[in-house]
Order: C-alpha cells, then structure tokens, then sequence
C-alpha cells in the first residue's frame, strides 16, 4: 500500500479535512486527519490494519502484545493485533501520566510492538514507551498508519509507519497569511474534559 493508497482511504471515509486546525500538539496546520472516521468503518480498518501488519512481520518478526495510548492507539492497536495474532493492550491517562490497567498484564520475555493511529511531534508514543518501561517484557518497535511527521518526530523507539506525510503545520504565530483569515478549530481529543 502506498502513501496515495492511505490517503485514498482517508479521502473515502470524508477524513483527509482543510481548512484551519489546531492540532493536539497546539500547532495549526491547513489538513487534519479525521482518523475517527476512518477507523468507525471496520473494513477500512482492516484494510489499513493489514497492510500494517506486514510492513511489522517485515520488520519485528513475531509479537506478542500490542499496546497503544487510548484514545487513539485503540481501535488501531486492537486491528493490528486481530492482524498479528496477538493480544492488545491500551494505556489510558491518569493523573497526567499514561499507565495500562484494567488488568492488563504483560509477561517477562514477550515481545511488544506499540500501535497508534496518527504520529505528528511523537509525544504520546515517548509516553506509551515510558509507561511500557515500567513492566516486563520488551518493547521492539513502534507502528503506525501515518507518519505525519515524515520521519522527524521522536518516538522513543523504532518506527514503521504505513504512509509517510508532510502536511505543513505552524506555530500559532507564525501563521502563513491564507491560514490568517480562517476560523481554527480543534477536532481531536487530547485536552478535553
């Protein structure tokens, strides 16, 4: 599957968005990716999922949990894991820090690979590796559909990414005079209530 292929599937569900965005980072870019309503379509999710699941074998070989921060390393993460054959685990944020409960466990020796949807500066995979480092088991690489950062963010660990984009994104002063103009508006979650 290539860049333009994810992309389709983005364009399919009504989720590759323009217009003026805050991003979770706080940075304004003129594309969003509405990842929600990619993965509300099971067969989309499967399609990305699959060819993900690839790319990971390729590259990790066998895994045996996959673990993602919620809300967005869910659904992606428990696909890639139906693809992989293994278990999926979520991290989930209390008190300001990602930590996996609910009961889920991971063994000495097993063999992680961290799921998320969308990487743009890498900061919840930094968080999702940090809160992996305090159970057992080791974390082989990380994954995800895309790449926003297009391979500059550090995510802690080694990445495999499905598509790899450049969407521009500013600071929010430094906005470019066509981004100026136009209302912003904050479609993801993190921050909210």
């Amino acid at each position: 599957m290539t860049n333009e292929d994810v992309l389709e599937c983005f364009r399919e569900a009504g989720a590759l968005l323009e217009g003026h965005f805050i991003l979770s980072s706080g940075r304004r870019s003129p594309v969003f990716l509405q990842k929600a309503l990619v993965f509300s379509q099971p067969e989309l999710a499967a399609r990305l999922c699959n060819a993900l699941a690839e790319r990971v074998r390729e590259k990790f070989g066998k895994i045996d949990v996959v673990a993602g921060p919620a809300v967005g390393g869910i659904i992606p993460g428990y696909e890639l894991a139906r693809q992989l054959g293994c278990r999926s685990i979520f991290a989930e944020r209390v008190e300001g820090e990602l930590q996996f409960r609910r009961g889920f466990s991971i063994a000495e020796g097993e063999r992680i690979l961290i799921a998320e949807d969308i990487v743009t500066t890498g900061l919840s995979f930094r968080e999702t590796v940090v809160a992996l480092s305090k159970l057992p088991g080791e974390v082989v690489g990380g994954s995800c559909v895309i790449d926003r950062s297009n391979g500059k963010a550090d995510v802690g660990c080694e990445l495999v990414a499905l598509a790899q984009v450049d969407f521009p994104d500013y600071a929010p002063d430094e906005l470019p005079d066509e981004l100026k103009d136009v209302p912003a508006v904050k479609p993801g979650s993190r921050g909210l209530a």
